[in-house]
């Protein structure tokens, strides 16, 4: 299995955000979250795990530039092609006020419905009290979006959204102290997903 990890927008250059809005509000301790920002600390810290165990894995949009929709979708198609065990990784924070963590995949059911259920199961696990925010009426606990990146790549992907920007406690403080338990419970999804699709 080869995984394609893609972080959503883009980071900080120079100490310029590039991409508009897509940050917390200014907390009373004054400090912010970037998005794009937090989505490369846990890609990154993802792709040094999935190395050092000897997993196939891609930082699909390592530059800080808010890379374009078409163009992701691009390069992961351009992996796939070259690599058809590839699965597609889209790592988010969320905002809108909320609290928990949701997985989207794409309306209907699909080959990556069953993929995103091992990776709900191994967040909750690892995430524990961190409550997830599911849909079951169709029989599973991912939500269904026809977000652009996951609609359009040929492969199985499915979206993360890790938090709530937008709420303190416990999301956007968690994401700030503690990126690195986000990705961890996503490596336990990625080990469990390559047991599965072996």
């Amino acid at each position: 299995m080869n995984v394609i990890l893609i972080n959503g927008h883009g980071g900080i250059i120079d100490g310029v955000y590039q991409t508009a809005g897509k940050r917390s509000p200014i907390w009373p301790d004054g400090r912010q979250l970037f998005e794009g920002d937090f989505n490369r600390i846990v890609v990154s810290s993802l792709v040094r795990s999935c190395k050092f165990l000897g997993m196939d894995c891609i930082d699909l949009v390592p530059e800080l530039e808010d890379i374009s929709l078409d163009e992701r979708v691009r390069r992961a198609n351009e992996v796939y092609l070259k690599r058809p065990d590839s699965i597609v990784i889209e790592i988010h924070a969320n905002a809108g006020g909320g609290t928990g963590l949701e997985v989207f995949t794409t309306i209907g059911r699909t080959k990556s419905d069953p993929l995103a259920e091992i990776m709900i199961d191994s967040m909750e696990r690892t995430l524990r009290p961190f409550r997830l925010r599911a849909d079951g009426s169709d029989g599973d606990r991912d939500k269904e979006r026809n977000f652009y990146v996951i609609r359009k790549v040929y492969c199985p992907a499915f979206l993360i959204e890790c938090a709530f920007m937008d709420t303190y406690e416990p999301d956007c403080r968690m994401m700030l102290e503690a990126p690195e338990q986000f990705a961890t419970a996503i490596l336990n999804g990625i080990i469990n997903l390559q047991k599965k699709l072996k």
